[in-house]
C-alpha cells in the first residue's frame, strides 16, 4: 500500500488530499487561502500573480503533510492563462476566472474566424469571455507590448507541474486542460496555432499533450507528478462518473455535463466540447441562471435564505398550480437568448400564492436545466443517472423535484473535495501505470462517491406534465429557441 496527494488550486485557495493508492480513502488533507488582494469593488481580482498559487500550495502541504507521499497529481481553477517570456518569467499576472473585460474581444474573435459554427467546428466551442483565447485576443488589443513579449502560454495547473518539477525545458498539458483554452480541439487531438496568432497577433510556444495516465516527470527527490488537470475534469474523476452519467452543477449559473466516447461537433455553439481525464470526452451545456433565479425569488418574497424558499416551495405541489417561471433573468446561453428576460407565466387569481411562486422558481431552474439534459441526449448521449452538485442539491425542494424533471436517477454526493481527490486519483494511474501495476487505459477503481440517491419512481409522469407546461411556455415565448 502506497499513499499518493492530489491538489486543487481553486480560485481562491489550495486544498491538499493524501490517499490511499489502493482504495482512494482519504488519509489527510492541508488547506490554505492564497494571499490575493481583494478589489475594492469585491468579488475576485481578474489578475493574479501566480506566485500566490505557489505561497498557499506551500503552506497548505505544511506540518509533513506529504510524508511519505510517492506522487501528486494537480488540478487547477481552468480558464486562467499565464503568459511567459523565452526565458518563462510571467509577462504580466496571470488573468483569470469569467473576465468581463474580454467579452469585446469574445465577440470580435468570433466575427473573425466568421462566425459561431465556424469556431465550434474549428475547436468545438464558441470563445466566451473566460477561455483563453479571448485573453489574449485583449491582451493584443489592450497591452501590446505584453502581447510582444509573451512566447510560452501555459494554464494555472500546466504552470504549477512545471514549478513543481523544477522549471524544466519541456511543458506538459493534459486533454482536459487543453480542451478549454480555445486553440486545441478535443476532436481532432490538436492544438490551432493559427487560432493563438488570430488572437495573439503572433505564435507561441505551447505545452506538449501527454496522455491521462502518463506523467509529467518526476522531481530531483524521486517524487512523481503526474498530468495534472483542469478543475471541471478533475473533479468528474474524482466522483468517478463514466458513460451513462451527467453531472449538473447548481451555482449561480448552471452547467450540464456527460461522459461521452466522442466529441460532439456543435455549430450551434451550445455545446462545448471538452476533453476529459480519461481518455473519454466531456460535453458541456451551460445555463446563465440556475441558482441566482432561487436568490430572487427569495428577495421577491422577502425570504431571508433558500432554506426559506424550499420549505415554502414544499407547501405547494408540482406544477406549481399553472404557475411557470422562465427563468432568464440574465439573459441565456442555452437557449441562446442572450437579450431576454425571464417570463412568470399562467397567472390565475387561485395561484397567486406565495409557495406557488416559490415553487415554480424551483420547478423553472430544473426545467432550464432539463433543457440543457436534453440537448446532449438529442446528440445520442446517454444520461441514465444525474449527479446532482452545489449547497443548492441539498434544499428538500430540489431532492423532490429534479428527479421527476430529469426523468432520471439523481445522486446526490456527500460534499467532499472531488477535484483534489480526482487529482489523486491521476497521481495513482501515473505511479502505477509507471510500476507497471496499472493499465494505462484504464485508472484505478477507487470507491465511489458517498451519496444519497432519489428515484423518480412513481411521479415520473407527473414529472413529464410539469416539462410539458414549462416546454409550452418557453415555446409560445420564444419559438424555435430550442
Amino acid at each position: 500500500m502506497g499513499i499518493v496527494a492530489g491538489l486543487d488550486s481553486s480560485p481562491d485557495f489550495t486544498r491538499i488530499v493524501v490517499c490511499d493508492t489502493d482504495s482512494g480513502a482519504v488519509l489527510r488533507q492541508g488547506y490554505a487561502q492564497h494571499p490575493v488582494e481583494v478589489p475594492e469593488s469585491g468579488g475576485r481580482p481578474s489578475d493574479v500573480d501566480p506566485q500566490a498559487w505557489l505561497l498557499s500550495l506551500g503552506e497548505a502541504a505544511g506540518g509533513g503533510l506529504l510524508e511519505g507521499v510517492q506522487a501528486i497529481g494537480v488540478s487547477a481553477q481552468q480558464n486562467a492563462v499565464v503568459p511567459l517570456d523565452a526565458q518563462g518569467n510571467t509577462v504580466r499576472p496571470a488573468m483569470v476566472g469569467g473576465d468581463k473585460r474580454t467579452q469585446v474581444a469574445a465577440a470580435d474573435l468570433v466575427d473573425a474566424l466568421g462566425g459561431r459554427e465556424a469556431w465550434a467546428q474549428a475547436v468545438g466551442c464558441v470563445p466566451q469571455a473566460a477561455q483563453p483565447i479571448t485573453k489574449l485576443r485583449w491582451m493584443a488589443r489592450t497591452e501590446p507590448e505584453n502581447a510582444r513579449r509573451t512566447a510560452i502560454l501555459l494554464q494555472a495547473h500546466d504552470w504549477l507541474v512545471w514549478q513543481l518539477l523544477g522549471r524544466p525545458v519541456r511543458r506538459t498539458t493534459d486533454r482536459g486542460g487543453a480542451s478549454g483554452t480555445g486553440y486545441w480541439s478535443a476532436a481532432t487531438g490538436a492544438y490551432r496555432p493559427d487560432l493563438v496568432e488570430l488572437a495573439l497577433g503572433h505564435q507561441v510556444m505551447l505545452p506538449e499533450v501527454i496522455g491521462p495516465a502518463d506523467a509529467a516527470g518526476t522531481t530531483p527527490e524521486g517524487l512523481l507528478i503526474s498530468v495534472g488537470t483542469g478543475e471541471t475534469m478533475a473533479a468528474a474523476f474524482g466522483l468517478g462518473i463514466g458513460l451513462g452519467d451527467a453531472v449538473v452543477s447548481l451555482g449561480a449559473s448552471g452547467s450540464v455535463m456527460a461522459v461521452h466516447p466522442e466529441a460532439l461537433v456543435d455549430g450551434s455553439g451550445m455545446i462545448t466540447a471538452l476533453a476529459d481525464a480519461t481518455g473519454m470526452h466531456l460535453p458541456v451545456v451551460t445555463t446563465l441562471n440556475a441558482v441566482r433565479a432561487l436568490r430572487g425569488a427569495a428577495e421577491l418574497l422577502g425570504l431571508p435564505d433558500l432554506e426559506s424558499l424550499s420549505d415554502l416551495a414544499m407547501k405547494s405541489t408540482p406544477g406549481s398550480h399553472g404557475l411557470v417561471l422562465l427563468p432568464y433573468l440574465e439573459g441565456e446561453r442555452t437557449p441562446n437568448l442572450p437579450h431576454t428576460a425571464g417570463t412568470l407565466a399562467g397567472l390565475r387569481r387561485e395561484s397567486m400564492r406565495a409557495e406557488h411562486l416559490a415553487r415554480a422558481a424551483f420547478e423553472g431552474m430544473l426545467c432550464g436545466l432539463a433543457d440543457a439534459l436534453d440537448v446532449l441526449r438529442g446528440r445520442g448521449v446517454e444520461v441514465r443517472r444525474v449527479f446532482l452538485l452545489g449547497p443548492a442539491a441539498e434544499l428538500p425542494a430540489v431532492q423532490a423535484a429534479a428527479p421527476m424533471l430529469f426523468g432520471t436517477q439523481v445522486v446526490v454526493p456527500q460534499p467532499a473535495d472531488y477535484a483534489a481527490i480526482g487529482a489523486a486519483r491521476q497521481a495513482a494511474w501515473a505511479l502505477g501505470a509507471s510500476q507497471g501495476t496499472l493499465d494505462v487505459r484504464n485508472p484505478p477503481a477507487w470507491q465511489g462517491a458517498v451519496a444519497q440517491v432519489l428515484e423518480p419512481g412513481d411521479e415520473l409522469a407527473v414529472g413529464q406534465a410539469v416539462r410539458q407546461q414549462y416546454v409550452a411556455v418557453r415555446e409560445q415565448t420564444h419559438p424555435g429557441a430550442l
